[in-house]
């Protein structure tokens, strides 16, 4: 559909009885993205406050917990503005710029886990020296690189996707993601290439980096005494779990792009809605309550507000 100015809108065809549930959908949705910014922003301010924290893990946790909030906010103010709009519509160009976020920022994921995954390897199988290697300029270096190497990455088939035609005006989805695929009258082979090169650098060989590296770790970890075993287990288990639930969140994104025609809508949009809601939340909660330090940090914090 094409207003008088020529812009291209998309209507998001994804959502499920959104006339009679939108005012729910907009209470819960809205309760769980407050949530989402007090809970992440909470651990990166006690983070941020206590120089004991200021440490090369401590560092890419805020790092992490503050990506979750801007992937979370490239997705939850338009979707409360669709449950109180009459149509879901979004402008081809914005979904395009969503469609980028989306990805990028999921692929800084990753290459933060990677980091952390390197920095917990260094500490453990490393630990004299550690302090050479992990330094200011180190951790300045993968954060930047964490962020911007998506970005270049996900910047390419975004660009090639502007002057795709569109056959169809009908995303089959509530946010943009991989769906946008389905609308063009063509495959481009240039952005398919880049798309699958993207997908390699950003998520598979950072996946296969952490899976070696926690190996190693588990490895060195069996063979030393059982301190290290135990700072092993304390430090490394929040990133596995982690890296767990984001790969399998990662997984949904692939199975509803790629069989959602399969899925009944109610279906899609609850697989949808675990990659939008899950993941955000569960960051803080299990660096909050498995790191030792934030956790009694956290827990000074709440017994002080008390009294």
């Amino acid at each position: 559909m094409d207003d008088e100015y020529n812009v291209t809108y998309i209507i998001l065809s994804g959502h499920v009885e959104v006339q009679k549930y939108r005012y729910l959908y907009f209470l819960i949705m809205f309760t769980v993205y407050i949530l989402i910014i007090c809970c992440n922003f909470t651990i990166v301010c006690l983070i941020w406050i206590h120089r004991n924290l200021h440490e090369p893990m401590y560092i890419f946790i805020a790092a992490l917990l503050i990506n979750s909030v801007l992937f979370s906010t490239n997705i939850y103010p338009k979707l409360l503005i669709d449950f109180l709009s009459e149509k879901q519509i979004i402008s081809y160009s914005a979904c395009l710029f969503q469609f980028f976020l989306f990805y990028s920022l999921g692929g800084s994921e990753f290459l933060l886990l990677s980091a952390m995954a390197y920095d917990r390897y260094v500490s453990i199988c490393k630990p004299l020296q550690y302090p050479t290697i992990m330094r200011k300029t180190t951790v300045g270096i993968f954060l930047g690189l964490a962020w911007l190497v998506p970005a270049c990455q996900i910047a390419v088939p975004a660009i090639l996707s502007a002057d795709m035609k569109l056959c169809s005006l009908f995303l089959n989805g509530i946010v943009c993601n991989n769906s946008i695929y389905n609308l063009y009258c063509v495959s481009s082979t240039t952005r398919s290439i880049f798309g699958v090169v993207a997908l390699t650098n950003i998520a598979l060989f950072p996946l296969l980096f952490i899976l070696f590296t926690y190996t190693r770790i588990l490895i060195i970890s069996y063979r030393s005494c059982k301190t290290v075993r135990k700072k092993a287990a304390q430090t490394c288990l929040p990133h596995l779990l982690v890296l767990f639930s984001f790969s399998c969140l990662c997984a949904y994104d692939v199975i509803i792009v790629r069989l959602g025609s399969e899925f009944k809508k109610t279906a899609r949009l609850i697989m949808t809605l675990q990659v939008i809601l899950y993941h955000p939340l569960f960051n803080p909660i299990i660096y909050g309550l498995k790191m030792k330090e934030i956790s009694k940090h956290l827990k000074r914090l709440f017994i002080r507000q008390q009294y």
